[in-house]
C-alpha cells in the first residue's frame, strides 16, 4: 500500500507538472535594443514582466550612437523585437528607411503632444526628455578665481584651457543633442566657429553621456558638459556642482520606443508599447527622468535645475535625424583629435 501510495503521488507530481509546463512554455523572449543605463535595466525587466506576462525581456545594451549604427548594420536582417529608450533621432532615422512597425499605443492621446510621432505614419512614442546643462565644479573653480559662465561662448574663455570634457556626439545620444542644439542657436556657421573655440578647451571628449558630470563632480576636470539628472545625481550626492543652463538655451532629446518592423513577436510587443505609454511606465520613467511622457506625472528630484523645462530650445528633430550623418562626419573632421580611446 505505501509503494502504491508513493506510486499514485509521484504520478501526480508529474501530472502537475506536465500540467504546468505549458505555462513556463508560454513565456516568449523580446530581444529590446536600448540605450537605457545599466541600473534600469533590472527594474524596467521586472516591471514590464509583470504587466505582460508573456515577455522574457532580453536586452542589448550600448550607449545611443553604438545602439543607432548596430540596428542600421543589421536592417536587412533585424536581430531586435522592439527599441526601447533610445534617442527619438535615431528613430526618426529608422523610419526614414522603413525600419519600424506603423502601431499607436493605447492611451497616447493623454501624453504631452511633444512625445508623441506627430508625422504619419505612427511609429514611436516619447518617454522621457534629457536636458543639456553644464555641470560645474565650484571647488575647482574657486582654486583659479573663475567665474561660472552663463552663456554657452563662455566656455570659450582661455580661463578654461583644458578643463572642460563632454560627450563624443557619435557615441553618446547627449553629445549629439548639445551639439545639434548649438547649431540650431547659432546657425551652421557660427555653430561650427564655436564648436572650433570651444575645441581649444576640451581635455577629452567622452564615449560616455554621464561621464563629464561624473568627472566634474569628482574634480577631474572643472566643467562637464552632460545631462540634467546625473547632474542633480551628483550634486546630491554631496559634489560641489552648480547646475547651469546657458542663457541661449540648453538642446534636449528625449528616448523613446518603438517596435521593429517584421517582428515575430508583433502581439506581444504592441503590449509592451501600451505599457510604455501607459501612466504606470511614466512613474517608472521619473524616477529616472525629470520630465516624462504623462504631463500628471511630476518627480522631481532634489537639486534639479528648476528652469530647466523653460531652457528647452525649440528642437527640431526631423532635422537631427536628417542631418545625423553630415554633421558626424564633420564633426569627427575637425575635433576627433581628443576623443577618448574606446
Amino acid at each position: 500500500m505505501l509503494k502504491r501510495g508513493f506510486a499514485l503521488l509521484g504520478a501526480g507530481c508529474l501530472a502537475a507538472l506536465v500540467a504546468a509546463a505549458p505555462a513556463f512554455a508560454q513565456k516568449t523572449k523580446v530581444t529590446l535594443y536600448t540605450a537605457l543605463e545599466n541600473d534600469q535595466l533590472g527594474p524596467f525587466k521586472q516591471i514590464i514582466e509583470a504587466a505582460v506576462p508573456e515577455a522574457d525581456i532580453v536586452w542589448v545594451r550600448d550607449s545611443t550612437g553604438v545602439i543607432t549604427a548596430r540596428f542600421l548594420a543589421e536592417k536587412d536582417n533585424p536581430r531586435a523585437d522592439m527599441v526601447f529608450g533610445l534617442a527619438v533621432t535615431s528613430l526618426i532615422l529608422f523610419e526614414k528607411q522603413g525600419l519600424l512597425e506603423t502601431y499607436e499605443p493605447k492611451g497616447v492621446d493623454k501624453l504631452r503632444p511633444q512625445f508623441r510621432d506627430g508625422t504619419p505614419p505612427y511609429t514611436w512614442t516619447g518617454m522621457d526628455a534629457f536636458v543639456s546643462v553644464v555641470c560645474f565644479n565650484t571647488a575647482e573653480a574657486a582654486k583659479g578665481n573663475v567665474k561660472a559662465p552663463t552663456s554657452w561662448k563662455d566656455l570659450t574663455g582661455p580661463e578654461y584651457k583644458g578643463k572642460i570634457v563632454m560627450p563624443h556626439p557619435a557615441s553618446s545620444g547627449t553629445g549629439y543633442l548639445a551639439v545639434a542644439a548649438w547649431l540650431q542657436i547659432m546657425g551652421e556657421a557660427e555653430g561650427w566657429k564655436f564648436m572650433d573655440g570651444l575645441h581649444e578647451n576640451i581635455g577629452v571628449y567622452t564615449h560616455s553621456g554621464s561621464a563629464p558630470c561624473v568627472q566634474a563632480a569628482k574634480g577631474e576636470r572643472m566643467v562637464g558638459i552632460g545631462f540634467d539628472m546625473r547632474g542633480a545625481r551628483e550634486k546630491s550626492q554631496g559634489a560641489p556642482l552648480e547646475l547651469i543652463l546657458p542663457k541661449e538655451g540648453a538642446g534636449w532629446d528625449m528616448e523613446a520606443t518603438s517596435i521593429v518592423k517584421g517582428t515575430k513577436n508583433l502581439a506581444i510587443a504592441k503590449q509592451i508599447a501600451d505599457w510604455g505609454a501607459s501612466k504606470q511606465a511614466s512613474e517608472l520613467y521619473s524616477k529616472y527622468y525629470a520630465l516624462v511622457a504623462d504631463p500628471t506625472v511630476r518627480n522631481l528630484p532634489t537639486n534639479y535645475p528648476a528652469t530647466a523645462e523653460q531652457a528647452m530650445v525649440k528642437n527640431d528633430f526631423a532635422w537631427m535625424a536628417e542631418n545625423r550623418d553630415r554633421i558626424l562626419a564633420e564633426w569627427s573632421k575637425r575635433y576627433e583629435s581628443k576623443a577618448a580611446p574606446k
